[in-house]
């Protein structure tokens, strides 16, 4: 599998995040309602000043087709982002468990290779687990 991939993970998990926070936005807009008070005249004589509460929704019936539009379309980016996730977790199962750690480590948590070979111990150094993941 190529190494881009495992990077388009990362992307591919933040995408999937931020698309079912703007489809809760979405729906969280279409669920909302505005309430104002208004001051108006009597129908009937003496014309007396009376106060009326309006209930409504914040957008026009057009919006709602633009709404349901681009809800579909986030749908399908978020659908798209999790077919890569699911490809690179697949991947990743056939992979033996000493290299997921190291792509765990330095793909996933961004760590040096330094860092990654501290981590895995047992006298690894940065060069040996960099020529590996290689």
């Amino acid at each position: 599998m190529d190494k881009q991939i495992l990077y388009q993970y990362i992307d591919a998990c933040e995408l999937v995040k931020e698309t079912e926070e703007e489809i809760e936005r979405l729906q969280r807009r279409r669920r909302e309602t505005v309430t104002d008070k208004v001051r108006m005249s009597d129908y009937d004589f003496p014309f007396g000043e009376i106060s009326c509460t309006i209930h409504g929704v914040p957008y026009d019936a057009l919006d709602h087709d633009a709404l349901d539009r681009k809800e579909r379309i986030l749908e399908q980016r978020k659908a798209a982002a999790e077919a890569i996730k699911l490809q690179v977790e697949e991947w990743l199962v056939t992979v033996p468990p000493r290299m997921q750690r190291i792509i765990r480590y330095k793909v996933f948590e961004g760590m040096t290779w330094g860092q990654v070979a501290f981590r895995m111990g047992r006298k690894n150094t940065e060069n040996g687990l960099k020529k590996e993941f290689e």
